[in-house]
């Protein structure tokens, strides 16, 4: 921080709301259709910022490609309305693209390279698949033990982090029961009516009897994945679909313990936040949410990915020379419930304040785009709870964890 130039603070922010991939309400929308929408919410919450301040748009996407590649930033920019002069780059850190994009954008204003960015992010897990529609492992991965984790699915890293870390099936169940149970209360009390942008989808079917095509337009203003029939009972029934783990002999220790209903539900969405500078808010007279206060990204071995955080938390508190009891709201992305856990027990978090408002085992998690949207969720939070800091912080595949850090104004 003593080589920072200048601070920079975020003045808008917006997201769609998530929907379940493939056969939820967003399973015909593009990535880009949504991640417009919540680009022009962001700027309608700025009136007074003229679109050609904008230096650059950094946008987060896990699969950048399909209906999501060919530099999806730079297009969906222009789709938006934004000038030609806005530049656009698409990047990619797994689940943790959205927030590294805030971080990139924030970076380029605090070294005083630019005065005002957008950064972002987007997916759709209903058009582009995880690993994407054509994925291709390196053959070296295969020969050596200790590479092998970079290939392993995500649910048998929780698995194995469930095993390490003795995170046990009721434990998880009951996690993720509060994870729906905190997801409805916020949504019925309007806690996250600052924060989306409701979408338009258009749905079509054949009329037989006209010989023509109906179309049934329909505004979407709420997160489709909470449950309110999810119990501890219909968890229970679920039967774990990950491989089962084993001890370092090679022997089956019992079932697995990860299941549909303790993990994260795929799913699409988008968020978009404009960042500035100091200048920049005088000069438009823009308000600011919050101040961009630290980030940091840490790897760890990739068959246990969920417990990066672990590594990730410390070292953003370091570089923003703060304290964990500072933290007064957490998103801690729930990619499984498993590694939550890991990660709560592990680094001493307060439960109770940590994903207030459920996190991504009700609420859904559109991979590059969920670290912009739990941004979005974090800055209206501490507002409305006149919190002074909070923290996104995730796993990410390969073996990652990031976090990052706000500070309310």
């Amino acid at each position: 921080m003593s080589k920072q130039v200048q601070d920079a603070y975020i003045v808008a922010a917006a997201r769609t709301p998530i929907g379940r991939s493939h056969r939820g309400v967003f399973r015909n929308t593009r990535p880009d259709d949504l991640l417009i929408r919540a680009v022009q919410a962001a700027l309608a919450q700025v009136p007074n910022l003229d679109p050609k301040a904008i230096e650059d748009a950094v946008i987060g996407c896990a699969m950048p490609e399909g209906e999501q590649g060919l530099n999806m930033a730079r297009s969906a920019m222009l789709l938006a309305g934004l000038p030609d002069s806005v530049g656009g780059v698409t990047v990619n850190r797994f689940c943790a693209s959205g927030l590294t994009a805030i971080q990139m954008a924030a970076d380029r204003i605090r070294v005083g390279e630019a005065e005002v960015m957008l950064a972002g992010g987007a997916e759709s897990m209903s058009m582009v698949p995880m690993t994407g529609n054509k994925p291709s492992f390196n053959p070296r991965i295969f020969e050596r033990d200790e590479n092998i984790g970079i290939a392993y699915g995500m649910g048998l890293t929780a698995e194995k982090v469930a095993q390490r870390w003795k995170v046990s099936r009721e434990r998880q169940d009951e996690f993720a029961l509060q994870s729906h149970q905190r997801a409805l209360a916020a949504i019925a009390a309007g806690e996250f009516a600052d924060e989306i942008a409701a979408m338009e989808v258009i749905d079509r079917g054949a009329d037989l009897a006209s010989g023509t095509v109906r179309e049934i337009r329909r505004s979407i203003g709420v997160d489709e994945g909470p449950r309110a029939d999810t119990s501890l009972a219909a968890l229970g029934k679920l039967r774990p679909v990950f491989a089962a783990p084993k001890d370092p002999t090679g022997k089956a220790t019992g079932l697995g313990t990860v299941t549909a209903g303790n993990s994260s539900q795929t799913s699409d969405g988008a968020g978009a936040l404009l960042l500035a500078s100091e200048s920049a808010i005088k000069r438009f007279g823009l308000q600011p949410l919050a101040r961009f206060v630290g980030f940091a990204s840490r790897g760890v071995p990739p068959e246990i990915m969920g417990i990066g955080p672990i590594e990730a938390i410390p070292a953003a508190l370091k570089v923003a020379g703060l304290k964990l009891d500072d933290m007064g709201w957490i998103e801690l992305n729930e990619a499984f419930a498993a590694q939550s856990l890991a990660v709560i027990d592990t680094c001493g978090l307060d439960p109770a304040r940590v994903n207030p408002l459920g996190g991504a085992i009700a609420l859904g998690h559109p991979l590059g785009a969920t670290g912009a949207i739990r941004a979005c969720t974090t800055l209206y939070g501490m507002r409305r709870r006149q919190l002074k800091y909070g923290m996104v912080t995730m796993c990410v595949g390969t073996g990652q964890g990031a976090a990052g850090i706000f500070e309310r104004v």
